[in-house]
């Protein structure tokens, strides 16, 4: 990472092709610190002073950062200077980032084909060698996802591992920064650096990581748990599953114990996800009013003001995820959802803490599909399953990682690690062992 030239003509070549990166920009990191000068992309939903915040919104198209994310800072603290703010599913809702007001990312494996999303732009741009790793907002998936439809490391920390200021807030009790990287050491050196205890973030946990020092030594007695409910759900492609299984037959020549096990609430895993993160982003979103900051649409009365600027300034998915909210939490249905959907949630807490008790980490496929082409997906269902295996990490506060596992006609196809929350260190250590059996993909030069 600390040989990595960033070339800014090249980078705004590349971007013509993908659209990863809004606004191309230069906040400086610490002349004295160790990693000064290594480029960086912030997902443009994270603030930084400096640089425009729109959380690929038209809401929000010229509203400027205030300040500074506490994570961002803690980076350029160290030297790391921040190059640009990449593109994103508004508001982060979205597994495609079809969803931004300025124009879809486009894969840099296949420009026809969506990156996955939230962070779709910070994954795309690692892939096409634009900077050697960018931050992302993960609730459901968002970094994981596009990190493997991409080529590229993914990796979610425990809840309140990384302090959440200055994220625009989706849904607070899943949210997190992630990193996007092109390799499992320098995700552990971004995540490391960017832990630890935040007065401004009442969720971040009072411990700071060492995910490095023991990064490169090897777990013996390896036990690694695959749900028996990858080969039964509906939804998952053959193509995957068959790579999926190929990859449990190199992982086992290679020393690495693997058995099947039960997590029965692993199949609702969608369902109160899209109960509970709608729940709260409804609730987030009510800021978004036309009167404190962003689009104002000035009407007669108050209300028509409310009510035009938020139907011109979201997109479909947001005003989706907005309704979808509105009428969980109603008086009429909150127990019939919200409540239920909280429970279920605490049920698949104890599914995985039982798991845990004997495997290291559970193992899946990232996402049950390949890449679909832009313009594919017809149904919010069809992306919203996508999520399928990376959102019970968040769910459950865990960590999580997706490596590159080889590809599918030409196209990458990643697997994915949850372990026990806390236990970041020893899950890049396992995913550094997994890379250093799967190799690293890398992308042919796109210009």
């Amino acid at each position: 990472m600390k040989n990595f030239k960033f070339d800014i003509e090249k980078a705004k070549k590349i971007n013509e092709k993908i659209n990863a990166v809004l606004e191309f920009t230069t906040v400086e990191g610490n002349k004295g610190g160790e990693y000064f000068s290594i480029p960086f992309l912030v997902k443009d939903n994270i603030q930084v002073l400096g640089t425009k915040n729109t959380c690929g919104s038209k809401i929000l198209e010229n509203y400027n950062s205030t300040y500074t994310a506490t994570a961002v800072q803690k980076l350029l603290n160290a030297g790391f200077t921040v190059v640009g703010k990449a593109n994103l599913d508004e508001f982060a809702m979205g597994g495609s980032n079809e969803n931004s007001a300025f124009g879809p990312v486009r894969n840099p494996w296949d420009l026809e084909r969506i990156p996955g999303g939230s962070s779709g732009g910070s994954a795309a741009a690692v892939a096409a060698k634009i900077v050697p790793f960018a931050l992302g907002s993960d609730t459901g998936g968002s970094v994981r996802q596009p990190a493997s439809f991409c080529g590229i490391v993914g990796y979610k920390p425990t809840y309140g591992a990384i302090s959440r200021y200055g994220v625009a807030a989706f849904a607070s009790s899943l949210d997190q920064i992630g990193v996007l990287a092109n390799n499992v050491e320098n995700a552990a050196i971004v995540g490391e650096t960017m832990s630890g205890k935040d007065e401004k973030d009442s969720t971040s946990l009072d411990i700071k990581w060492d995910l490095t020092s023991q990064l490169n030594n090897k777990l013996e007695k390896l036990k690694v748990a695959v749900p028996k409910e990858v080969f039964e759900l509906n939804g998952i492609d053959e193509e995957v599953l068959n790579k999926f299984k190929e990859n449990i037959g190199t992982l086992r020549k290679n020393g690495v114990e693997i058995e099947e096990v039960n997590i029965p609430h692993l199949k609702y895993t969608v369902s109160i996800y899209y109960i509970i993160a709608p729940s709260e982003a409804s609730s987030n979103l009510s800021r978004y009013d036309g009167i404190r900051y962003g689009l104002r649409d000035e009407k007669e009365s108050l209300k028509e003001t409310y009510m035009q600027t938020r139907d011109e300034g979201f997109g479909l998915e947001v005003k989706r995820r907005i309704f979808m909210g509105a009428f969980t939490l109603s008086s009429a249905y909150y127990d019939a959802y919200f409540a239920k959907a909280s429970k279920i949630r605490n049920l698949l807490y104890k599914d995985f803490e039982k798991v845990f008790e004997e495997y290291d980490v559970v193992l899946t496929p990232t996402t049950p599909t390949l890449p679909p082409k832009i313009g594919e997906l017809k149904s919010p269902l069809q992306y919203y399953l996508m999520d399928l295996f990376t959102i019970p990490a968040n769910m459950i506060g865990a960590p999580a990682i997706s490596i590159p596992s080889g590809k599918i006609n030409n196209l990458p196809f990643g697997i994915h690690l949850i372990s026990k929350p806390l236990e970041d260190a020893k899950l890049l250590r396992i995913a550094k062992q997994f890379e250093e059996i799967f190799g690293v993909l890398e992308l042919p030069d796109l210009i």
